[in-house]
């Protein structure tokens, strides 16, 4: 399917910058004075405008080309996501560098991998941790000419081999005093073919795979996401995202190109409660971002009973109603629009209020967003714009629109993609946003990549009308020894909008004569009903574990079932004593359970439902 796209689309995509240092220093010659970014300071939040970020970036940036960083050569950010994160990022990029992104969770053995697969010059390290990381594997990563340390002061035993963030802007200062026109002279050497980022896979299967997106994929991405007219320069974003993956990177693109500003913190802890005091008009998110607020919001009706949640359910109920209306594109009239304006001055402009009261939309990525769940948010007055991509993808590919918009889509195409659904139901992608290829793999690149340039992207889908709706991931699809095809993506998804309590819930059933499933609970919302049930103040293990538990999770799975075709219900399922964390390597830094991986590690817990 070849998107539709009007005149000013296609201008804004035919007169795109040629690559992502022009993107920024157009967008700080346009707006010089505007806030650019907004970051947690002495206990509240100090703003920077884009004219004061280039003067550091410049700085920053003269600091790498005076360590002897060539243009193409990789730079790594090994940080969580802050604003120092973005101030590195684009001083690489105005040195005519390219980056290369570390997650800080990463494991050393890993971050040795990317640091030698990248030959990686130079990396910006956040603290003593992620030093120690490389330390350990020093002798295996001879290209690593120096570590900046952006949190700290560098320790006696690594030399000159570790330097201080302060120290790289000194030799950056000198740099420039002596050669003032060096960043000028790196960026016009910059082409929209030349490398721009090398982002490694999260890996939820195997080594992770460099991914090579020369700068006209950020560029598209920019003006493509101008063009569909979600976003305007007075629009502020909160960003939590892990920078590491394109999903997060993609959002900086589009910020250089519409000029917005940006409040940006990466403590996930820290969404609600930061959203409520910067009040952001739209903030992305992984679907489980959502799913643990609406548990969080449920469970707390729940126990508070009575009155109160008879409310709650009545209030969402003609939420309900008058999200039906929108998605037709009516609104509300006569009786029903009096009930809905009680109902949302009572309880629905509540929910709104959490996220600072401003929200015009969401976006969703990175994972499936089940349906229902969209429509609860929905019919809070919260709209979750879905959108579908890949890291081979940078991101994008497309996106619901604010006036054209299908719940349970990932939305229509992005001018200038080109999308194909193949026999087994796959999605194949091609256009100015498809990568350049595997580093150093090209048997891998031309697995995935075929000699009519088309993208094999691994998941499954379909058409109805221009709205693309995704099925599951083609490896993750499974058939029992019955032969029927199971999806697990979307029974998971289904029972975490069922269940408040839930937090993951894997469905395995490969080969097997039924369908299992693993379950954690959530360690926030399991609290209160430890406390309703008896349980208070007992460990999160003894909780979860219960007869209690087990009982109140079969209720939940009895519900899931009443929806499910017959072979594709849960007959039996197992909780976990504990979460599954990114820390603990069951999850990606996105927030994507590693199916495959958690199969593995509980493999003896699974064979035993067989039994």
């Amino acid at each position: 399917m070849k998107p539709v796209a009007d005149g000013p689309q296609l201008a804004l995509l035919s007169s795109r910058k040629e690559h992502l240092a022009q993107m920024f220093l157009d967008r700080v010659a346009a707006t010089p004075n505007r806030e650019a970014f907004r970051y947690p300071s002495g206990g509240g939040w100090t703003s920077v405008t884009w004219q004061q970020t280039d003067e550091l970036v410049r700085r920053r940036g003269a600091g790498l080309i005076a360590l002897g960083v060539e243009p193409e050569q990789r730079v790594a950010v090994a940080a969580n996501t802050r604003l120092e994160w973005v101030q590195c990022y684009l001083a690489a990029v105005v040195a005519a560098a390219a980056t290369t992104t570390i997650y800080p969770t990463t494991m050393s053995a890993d971050v040795a991998y990317i640091v030698a697969d990248a030959e990686v010059q130079v990396v910006f390290a956040e603290d003593a941790s992620q030093v120690a990381k490389l330390r350990e594997h020093r002798s295996e990563i001879p290209s690593l000419r120096k570590i900046v340390l952006i949190d700290g002061e560098p320790e006696q035993q690594d030399g000159d081999w570790v330097i201080s963030l302060a120290t790289l802007d000194e030799l950056g200062a000198r740099h420039l005093a002596d050669h003032p026109e060096a960043i000028d002279e790196r960026i016009a050497q910059i082409k929209p073919e030349h490398l721009c980022t090398l982002v490694y896979t999260s890996g939820t299967t195997g080594r992770p795979k460099g991914v090579r997106l020369p700068h006209s994929v950020w560029t598209y991405e920019g003006a493509a996401v101008e063009g569909i007219r979600v976003l305007s320069p007075d629009d502020l974003q909160y960003l939590w995202l892990p920078l590491s993956h394109v999903f997060g990177q993609v959002l900086l693109a589009v910020q250089f190109q519409i000029g917005f500003a940006t409040a940006i913190d990466g403590r996930v802890d820290k969404i609600v409660e930061n959203a409520a005091v910067v009040q952001p008009t739209f903030m992305a998110a992984a679907p489980r971002v959502f799913e643990k607020a609406h548990g969080r919001i449920v469970t707390m009706m729940e126990a508070e009973g009575g009155v109160k949640a008879k409310l709650f359910h009545w209030a969402f109920g003609v939420g309900h109603e008058v999200s039906k209306l929108r998605q037709q594109g009516k609104e509300p009239t006569g009786a029903l629009a009096a009930k809905y304006r009680l109902a949302d001055k009572l309880v629905l402009s509540k929910i709104r209020a959490r996220f600072g009261g401003r929200i015009r939309f969401f976006v969703s990525g990175s994972a499936a967003l089940d349906k229902r769940l969209a429509e609860w948010f929905h019919a809070a007055g919260l709209l979750i714009l879905e959108g579908y991509g890949l890291s081979e993808t940078a991101a994008g590919s497309t996106l619901n629109r604010l006036d054209n918009y299908r719940l349970g889509s990932v939305g229509p195409v992005f001018p200038a993609a080109e999308f194909k659904i193949a026999e087994d139901g796959e999605i194949l992608i091609k256009g100015p946003g498809v990568m350049s290829g595997y580093h150093n793999l090209p048997e891998q690149t031309a697995e995935v990549i075929d000699a009519d340039g088309w993208f094999h992207t691994g998941d499954i889908g379909h058409f109805e009308d221009e709205f693309l709706f995704i099925t599951d991931r083609k490896k993750d699809l499974f058939k029992t020894s019955g032969g029927k095809y199971v999806a697990p993506q979307v029974i998971e998804g289904r029972f975490k909008m069922i269940c408040p309590y839930a937090s993951q819930f894997l469905v395995h059933g490969h080969q097997r004569n039924f369908v299992t499933a693993l379950v954690t609970l959530d360690p926030d919302a399991i609290q209160g009903w430890a406390e309703a049930n008896g349980l208070g103040g007992k460990p999160y293990a003894e909780i979860v574990t219960s007869d209690a538990a087990r009982e109140m999770v079969q209720g939940y799975v009895d519900e899931l079932n009443a929806g499910l075709n017959r072979w594709e219900t849960i007959k039996k399922f197992t909780i976990l004593d504990r979460d599954l964390t990114v820390e603990g390597g069951e999850m990606t830094p996105s927030l994507k359970l590693k199916r495959k991986y958690v199969e593995t590690q509980y493999g003896d817990l699974l064979d035993k439902m067989y039994d």
